[in-house]
């Protein structure tokens, strides 16, 4: 493959999103990442919900949480984080001085949108005396107006972790700051934000599920609506997913997450059937459209050509890294 020029690609990365470039349909690019990522003294860090092929090249895969903790004690020069926007953004706040890549620009998320920081300010200007956590699902804007970030997997804890007295805005996920609350007895005031891939999935399709697999247990996600955590057996992070489905005795489990989860599930436990909760409209299963723009020859451009980059103004990486770094001390204090 000839080499391109720099500076015209990195013009093209910001029309397109991703570095299109054309690739040897002989390369086999399993074995040009591998030599890449030794080359450069790269990582690549995904997603539970990026697709097989990209899992199966990174070297850690995880949940939110986990990727944040990878990104933080990581001596790789640089980061290629195959996810969404905000968590690459996250791996750059915590690594001002390394290189951090995401293979398509555009995979952004819905929830993080949901929250823009100018309308987010003036909601928080509006509640004085409230402590902000935010899930980690936002931009790096609204963390910057955050007092502590939490991810699926500590947010209850953190909450617990807090006085009973103390006012809260959680943001911007209301599913999950509802599911806390209900939990936990407080009243936090929720920020009305949703994630589309959780907010969609159908009661009445995954009670028909349960009728065709009477064994089958329903594991979900706390971003999903109510009327869904009020049928499932189980309810946690994708880490916690992932853990739940491996130990428990059922052999049947109706997932309701982004499918690509299932991917992990069937390498740990391919005895047991894994079934995509259905959403409600015509598709079959719940794919993040944001997720699956990386693809395996968009990361292998990336790495090769370390574009496109994740940059940010310094004013904004540090106002974000203290509602960050209060996460991490708290979930290591929790024993998290």
């Amino acid at each position: 493959m000839s080499e391109i020029n720099i500076e015209a690609a990195k013009k093209n990365v910001d029309r397109v999103g991703f570095l299109d470039v054309a690739i040897d349909p002989e390369s086999d690019l399993f074995e040009e990442v591998k030599r890449l990522k030794k080359e450069k003294n790269a990582v690549i860090l995904a997603h539970y919900y990026q697709e097989p092929d990209i899992q199966d090249v990174a070297d850690y895969i995880g949940d939110s949480l986990g990727l944040a903790q990878q990104a933080e004690k990581t001596n790789a020069d640089i980061i290629v984080f195959a996810g969404v926007h905000f968590m690459a953004e996250t791996a750059k706040i915590l690594n001002p001085g390394k290189k951090v890549l995401l293979p398509d620009l555009k995979a952004g998320c819905s929830l993080s949108d949901s929250a823009p920081p100018p309308l987010f300010k003036k909601f928080k200007d509006e509640h004085p005396g409230h402590l902000v956590i935010s899930y980690i699902n936002c931009s790096a804007g609204i963390k910057a107006l955050s007092d502590i970030i939490c991810t699926s997997s500590n947010a209850k804890k953190i909450v617990d972790s807090l006085p009973a007295d103390q006012k809260i805005i959680f943001a911007p996920d209301k599913n999950l700051g509802a599911y806390i609350n209900k939990q936990s007895g407080r009243n936090m005031v929720l920020w009305n934000g949703s994630c589309m891939v959780h907010e969609i999935f159908s009661r009445e399709k995954i009670t028909r599920l349960k009728v065709r697999h009477p064994g089958a247990k329903v594991i979900a996600h706390p971003e999903c609506e109510e009327v869904v955590l009020e049928m499932a057996d189980f309810i946690g992070s994708t880490s916690q997913l992932l853990k739940f489905s491996k130990n428990d005795t059922a052999t049947e489990f109706i997932v309701a997450t982004e499918p690509g989860i299932l991917y992990q599930m069937e390498k740990n436990s391919p005895e047991k059937k894994f079934i995509p909760a259905p959403p409600d409209n015509s598709c079959a299963c719940n794919e993040c459209p944001h997720m699956k723009l990386n693809t395996l020859e968009k990361l292998y451009l990336c790495l090769k050509y370390e574009l496109p980059e994740i940059t940010m103004d310094e004013e904004t990486r540090l106002a974000a890294l203290k509602p960050i770094r209060r996460m991490m001390e708290m979930s290591a204090a929790l024993g998290l």
